[in-house]
């Protein structure tokens, strides 16, 4: 038990079912996997998702946030089952790196103090080339950094939100400069907790994919990720076996059901409710407080919001009308 969680109560585990995830084999990293793609300059970002389907051959494939044909960087890409986890990752922080071309000249004082108004809640409109629907939308910048400054072309790092347009962001910070500007070009260097490291180009991933087919999986183990990954650093629930199957099924998780859980969970967070072999099983919602959890020993936790793991992979051991206990 790490510092972050509290203990419940004490279970073992039947090594007979499930595993931990970095124990699954090449078929079921396949089946419900992520890779990382560094994405290059010029497909698009769906284009990039049907490719790596195709070429380990699986059904279905989605990214994790949209990149622009032209720009390039981190693009997470789940197989499979764990196509249902990429909705966290467009919900999840982006970081950028870019150059935005000023259409006149300001002082790097100026640049400073306006880029620095857009921070926090900012309005914005999609770009008109854009996959969504253009409508007024807010999102959060959590910061702008100006890293350096030649004559007109300025690099800057961007914190953001999920689905903020940095195209538009440069835009605007140009119309209050007075002076116009653009994004000249654009390099996402984290999405969620997947960072740049991670990131291989496609020809990498033909080439693992054409090593498994003759017979040496080693590498394409080395680059592929378990779906879990999605949910590093959320706050979480560990679960006993028993509970199982009765959450595969959608039910809610009562709190003889905990095992241990992570120390400041307040009402109303998103956890990863996971086996005690680290399996996330679903996400919840937290109905009680980490306090409250603690000291209650009967009554539902959390709900249900959406459910990864199959029927069957644990022993069922509930009844039909029956919270997970």
């Amino acid at each position: 038990m790490t510092a972050q969680m509290l203990r419940k109560a004490r279970t073992a585990t039947d090594s007979r079912f499930g595993k931990r995830p970095e124990d699954r084999s090449v078929d079921e990293f396949i089946s419900k996997g992520i890779v990382v793609i560094d994405k290059p300059m010029g497909p698009t970002s769906h284009q990039v998702a049907s490719w790596v389907r195709d070429m380990l051959g699986v059904e279905k494939a989605g990214h994790g946030g949209t990149l622009d044909p032209r720009a390039t960087g981190v693009l997470p890409v789940g197989l499979g089952n764990s196509v249902r986890a990429m909705d966290y990752i467009h919900e999840a922080g982006k970081k950028y790196v870019g150059v935005m071309r000023l259409h006149g000249d300001v002082d790097e004082a100026s640049l400073q103090k306006i880029s620095q108004e857009f921070l926090g809640e900012i309005f914005q409109t999609p770009p008109v080339r854009s996959a969504v629907k253009r409508a007024l939308r807010v999102r959060r910048v959590y910061s702008i950094e100006i890293s350096e400054k030649v004559e007109r072309d300025v690099l800057l790092q961007v914190s953001c939100e999920g689905g903020t347009y940095i195209r538009s962001l440069c835009v605007d910070i140009g119309d209050a400069l007075g002076v116009g500007a653009h994004l000249q070009d654009l390099r996402r260097v984290s999405a969620g907790p997947f960072v740049e490291s991670q990131a291989i180009p496609l020809h990498a991933l033909r080439d693992a994919v054409e090593f498994w087919r003759e017979g040496n999986p080693k590498e394409l183990m080395r680059i592929m990720m378990p779906f879990e990954t999605v949910f590093s650093g959320w706050k979480k629930v560990l679960v006993k076996d028993s509970s199982v199957d009765a959450l595969c099924h959608g039910a809610p998780l009562a709190i003889p059901g905990i095992v241990e859980f992570s120390k400041d969970i307040a009402k109303g967070d998103k956890v990863a409710i996971n086996t005690t072999k680290e399996e996330t099983i679903a996400t919840g919602v937290a109905l009680l407080s980490s306090d409250e959890i603690a000291k209650m020993n009967d009554g539902m936790a959390f709900n249900l919001e959406r459910v990864f793991m199959e029927p069957g992979t644990y022993p069922r051991n509930w009844a039909s009308k029956s919270a997970p206990q």
